[in-house]
């Protein structure tokens, strides 16, 4: 399994995705799962993935190739970050399709961030069928994988105003999560931020199984929520209405 969550605030993005792949208990692997790609002071693009393997590997090596050979088409002569996406999108379908095979599932999902000099930047979701979503004001992040266990901190915290610091912690907090409830989804976990405007990508960040940050706040967040959940008001109120339905029933 996997989960990869990427992030659209006002100073930039944030990027967080884990490295495990899991055929099978006897078949767990490790596989970056983020993929930078950009032309400096011009275009920059992220691409995070999710599914088939094979599907995915195939259309980020097609990727590659098409920058490589500077075709027509490629990721690094498109005007939008939208038309990217669509880009990416008839990519994965072509290798989904060469793989079709009753009974297997072969599909793929992507997330792409970017920003193209001139432009805002974007985070847009590609689903296997190609189309695809972008994030909102309301809505300033995008997940694709193991989605439901890291949604609730992502809903409660984010907003366009947020700094990028934050955002990526909170990202992080989703990551552990996940990974508390799904053993599936694991480190190496890889983390990437993205100023507005900055047009160039750093390294990402990577966190180990044995890495301290990753134990010291998986261990302060379990203790700030049972010090939140000791605070919680009363029950009283569930008395109260225990007794108002009692005297509706006698009434």
């Amino acid at each position: 399994m996997t989960y990869c969550v990427a992030v659209s605030v006002n100073a930039g993005m944030v990027f967080c995705s884990d490295s495990l792949t899991n055929a099978g208990i006897d078949q767990v692997s490790t596989y970056s799962k983020m993929f930078r790609f950009g032309v400096e002071g011009e275009k920059s693009f992220v691409i995070l993935t999710a599914g088939n393997l094979a599907t995915t590997q195939a259309t980020i090596a097609k990727i590659k190739s098409d920058i490589k050979q500077n075709a027509k088409d490629n990721l690094l002569n498109m005007p939008t970050v939208e038309e990217a996406a669509d880009y990416v999108g008839d990519l994965s379908r072509e290798q989904q399709e060469k793989r079709i095979v009753e009974g297997k599932n072969f599909e793929a999902s992507f997330i792409i961030g970017g920003q193209i000099r001139g432009s805002k930047h974007e985070i847009i979701m590609i689903y296997p069928e190609g189309n695809h979503i972008t994030t909102s004001d309301d809505t300033p992040y995008l997940q694709i994988g193991e989605s439901k266990y890291g949604k609730p901190i992502l809903d409660r915290i984010l907003h366009p105003e947020l700094n990028l610091d934050t955002s990526a912690m909170c990202a992080l907090v989703s990551m552990d999560s996940t990974m508390r409830s799904n053993l599936s989804v694991g480190p190496p976990i890889e983390l990437l931020m993205y100023k507005t405007d900055a047009l160039v990508l750093e390294k990402p960040h990577r966190f180990d199984s044995d890495s301290d940050f990753l134990r010291d706040l998986s261990r302060s967040w379990d203790l700030r929520l049972k010090e939140a959940f000791r605070q919680m008001p009363p029950m009283a109120w569930a008395t109260n209405w225990d007794k108002s339905e009692h005297g509706q029933n006698e009434a």
